[in-house]
């Protein structure tokens, strides 16, 4: 037996994915968020987007735009409240 010393423990929080982390620089450069389009074009999932939005760090909305057919728009945005709902801005 060597000794009765405790293991050391992390006390730090671990960063996030540099990925997660790349999302959220983007949402958070654009003042309306970012449409699900735009998050596509710069490489990232939806399960990626779902994944950021689940833990609360994002919010998503789903936008009605009427033009000469309706379609709908998804857009995700940061959200710098913390809460889940209602924080997102729109596009």
């Amino acid at each position: 037996m060597m000794g009765s010393r405790p293991m050391p423990t992390r006390s730090r929080k671990r960063s996030p994915p540099a990925t997660r982390r790349r999302a959220l620089e983007l949402l958070a450069s654009c003042r309306d968020g970012c449409t699900e389009a735009i998050m596509l074009a710069h490489g990232f999932t939806v399960e990626q987007m779902v994944e950021i939005i689940r833990a609360g760090l994002a919010t998503a909305q789903t936008e009605r735009v009427v033009a000469r057919r309706a379609h709908a728009r998804s857009c995700a945005s940061e959200d710098h409240r913390g809460a889940a709902e209602g924080a997102g801005k729109r596009n």
